[in-house]
């Protein structure tokens, strides 16, 4: 049977991928003794492959394989951390810059990308050391190669590779002394095999689920501490030209170790471990433009371990209490604000980092939020925790997500069944003008009424029945099932039922639900679904 990578197929990579790698997460980091005992490697892989699958979910659901791999190797290469993710990032981009060229591949074709794939790396390594994921990578394109060449079909060469792989990460203590007396395989070959493995199942279409952990963990030993080495790793993208790169190596190999620079076309990933930090940067400034640039104290991460994660948080920003106690109810961790008191960076970005979730949705429910929450995320991101924000406009749109959260279901799934909810709800409120102004509506005077209608000032009256009747009529399509009334701090007693008399009258075959929100300067929030 043949394999097929189009659009369709290579999203169900990016995404297993991530899936894999997460739940191979801590078990890798367990791994990790060279060539520094740092514990990341495993949260590195994974979030330099969460980066790249962003980029793909953030595509058209239209878009052509070509431009689904484009943007991924791109996110690759931004968004590879650590050494390992550096390297991964490699393998992929020159994998698939020339699998893309072959939508049904022969043996031979899956073979060459494999080849290419190899090449690649061990080249953007300054200084290759068997018994690391070079050696595993190296092993996994021989064995394409001798599958190919022994005529068995494309399906067999992918179940060659993940095997050589997995035979040869068995065999890294053999050739690396540091793995041997630590007891453990490597821990960067152990992130690529996971990506080998998931790669055979998904192009196999035998895909169903991350599979559990099967590498060795070590015994903790105050041996595994390298001593005498680089103190800091030091990353960095740089824009330079490619003739500037071959400078660049020669003057940050001669500073350190554990040197990786990949890239091309004038964008480059630096990594490099060394004890002059300056020097480092330096040499990137002399090359072209570095930035991004992000160092480590390797003595600091040993102090102070990052706490293993687990579960899903909901996160919604909330205005009045009855929101709040709703959004509660619904499971989700409530960051309440006022307009005397509203949410900032900081505040956002302790409430995303602060728990032990290793997922995080969040919910806005404010247009001005939604970019501030992107800004916070990224320290959670850095922590390791996979975030994903809806960008929901309004409350009645965060109560419509919270309504088909489930915990239970893999994280992407959650994800869009919430956004899909969010963004069916058309949505309006009631608010009062605090001074003259001009709207969309027209001019306006204090203490006048007005109207929104999906965000903007639709309208402008004095009457808060004929103007809360005018915002649901506009928002009732004809496929409108249920109506929800969130009634402000201080709306009249009457107003609810007034809209509820109106709309049995011109929709009776809406239902029509009401809840107290306590929301200020908002006498009325609508949505419809």
């Amino acid at each position: 049977m043949s394999v097929t990578l189009d659009a369709a197929a290579f999203r169900r990579w990016s995404r297993a991928c991530v899936e894999a790698l997460g739940e191979a997460r801590a078990e890798i980091d367990a791994l990790n003794v060279f060539p520094v005992p740092d514990s990341d490697t495993g949260t590195n892989a994974y979030l330099t492959f969460v980066a790249a699958d962003d980029a793909v979910k953030a595509l058209p659901a239209d878009a052509r394989v070509e431009v689904c791999v484009r943007a991924h190797v791109d996110a690759l290469l931004t968004g590879a951390r650590g050494n390992s993710g550096v390297i991964l990032s490699q393998l992929v981009r020159a994998y698939f810059r020339e699998a893309v060229r072959h939508p049904e591949p022969s043996a031979a074709d899956v073979a060459r990308c494999f080849e290419l794939a190899a090449d690649a790396a061990w080249a953007a390594v300054a200084r290759p050391v068997e018994g690391t994921i070079l050696s595993v990578a190296r092993a996994a394109a021989d064995g394409a190669t001798a599958a190919a060449a022994s005529g068995t079909g494309v399906r067999e060469t992918f179940a060659t590779v993940a095997r050589e792989a997995r035979e040869a990460l068995a065999r890294t203590p053999q050739q690396l002394d540091r793995l041997a007396a630590a007891g453990v395989v490597d821990s960067g070959g152990r992130a690529l095999v996971v990506v080998l493995d998931t790669t055979e199942q998904v192009m196999t279409g035998r895909y169903r689920g991350a599979s559990p952990a099967v590498a060795p963990l070590p015994v903790p030993q105050a041996g595994d501490l390298v001593e005498g080495g680089p103190a800091y790793e030091v990353m960095y993208l740089l824009q330079a030209d490619d003739a500037a790169v071959a400078t660049l190596r020669t003057t940050l190999d001669g500073l350190g170790d554990s040197l990786v620079v990949v890239g091309g076309d004038g964008l480059w990933n630096v990594h490099v471990h060394v004890d002059d930090v300056g020097a480092a940067i330096e040499a990137g400034i002399t090359a072209g433009r570095p930035y991004r640039v992000r160092v480590t104290h390797f003595a600091d991460q040993r102090a102070a371990p990052v706490p293993q994660r687990q579960g899903r948080m909901v996160l919604a920003a909330t205005t009045g209490d009855g929101l709040g106690e709703l959004a509660a109810s619904s499971g989700a961790v409530v960051l309440p604000f006022t307009r005397e008191q509203p949410l900032d960076v900081d505040r956002m970005r302790k409430a995303l980092t602060s728990g032990e979730a290793a997922e995080v949705v969040v919910l806005p429910n404010n247009v001005r939020y939604v970019s501030l929450f992107e800004a916070a995320a990224r320290e959670a991101r850095e922590a390791g925790v996979r975030v994903a924000i809806i960008p929901t406009h309004a409350q009645v749109q965060g109560l419509a997500a919270l309504a088909v959260h489930d915990p239970g279901r893999p994280f992407d799934d959650d994800v869009v069944a919430m956004s899909s909810a969010a963004a069916h709800v058309q949505h309006g409120a009631l608010t009062i003008a605090a001074e003259a102004a001009m709207t969309m509506a027209g001019p306006c005077e204090a203490g006048d009424v007005l109207g929104v209608v999906q965000g903007d000032f639709a309208l402008v009256g004095d009457d808060p029945v004929a103007i809360g009747a005018s915002v649901v009529d506009q928002l009732l399509a004809p496929s409108a099932e249920l109506l929800t009334l969130v009634l402000g701090a201080g709306a009249d007693d009457g107003l609810a039922d007034a809209l509820c008399r109106h709309v049995r009258r011109v929709r009776p075959d809406v239902d029509t639900v009401i809840y107290t929100g306590g929301q200020e300067h908002y006498p009325l929030f609508v949505s419809v679904e």
